[in-house]
């Protein structure tokens, strides 16, 4: 944590999204990602941008009242998911639907 500042804006991106994935309970650390992220969206790919996405719903389904940094660009991460050339699953496709009727 104290080298954050080393990492690439794209290494900071995989980094949160592998904590996400594997169901890291500790928010703190996702904060900390999230803001030093938000200066570098700009150099982030729409993969990436993807995968913050898909973050920032796990932050803010985990824990409903914390600030994430990220959610404030939620419709543009949500644009890049929905746009990656990458092919969700039935099970993800039905979670983000829904989460759309939900207003996620």
């Amino acid at each position: 944590v104290n080298r954050i500042g080393d990492f690439s804006p794209q290494n900071m991106a995989i980094t949160v999204w592998a904590f996400a994935c594997v169901g890291w309970t500790q928010s703190d650390l996702f904060r900390l990602l999230g803001s030093a992220l938000l200066g570098r969206l700009g150099m982030l790919n729409d993969t990436e941008k993807s995968q913050l996405y898909v973050v920032t719903v796990y932050v803010q389904i985990e824990w409903p009242s914390l600030e994430f940094p990220l959610a404030a660009h939620l419709q543009s991460l949500r644009t890049a998911y929905r746009g990656s050339d990458v092919r969700p699953s039935l099970f993800q496709r039905e979670v983000s639907t829904m989460l759309e009727r939900l207003g996620w």
